[in-house]
């Protein structure tokens, strides 16, 4: 977990215990109370650009179709494309 390894966990945990003796489990479910509420902000954040990448990607195909059926019109016009006549230096 977060490249600790056990020896720095147990330092960690008899420095949490100095610091906070018996007001440790009150800290601890507060740490985890603001945490849960990260998290439920942190997914709301995430499924807001999810909708917002739905609703492009909606727009862009509804656009995509129509620009398609308008080149094909315009495609039916077009007339063949030729290239310049090449005239060599003299």
């Amino acid at each position: 977990m977060f490249g600790l390894g056990p020896f720095e966990m147990a330092v960690i945990g008899v420095i949490a215990v100095i610091l906070f003796g018996g007001n440790l489990p009150e800290v601890a479910r507060k740490l985890g109370g603001s945490y849960r509420e990260f998290r439920r902000g942190l997914n709301d954040v995430q499924q807001q650009f999810r909708m917002a990448e739905y609703e492009a990607k909606k727009t862009l195909d509804m656009d995509d179709k129509s620009i398609a059926s308008s080149t094909i019109d315009e495609e039916e016009e077009a007339v063949e494309p030729s290239a310049p006549k090449f005239t060599p230096p003299s």
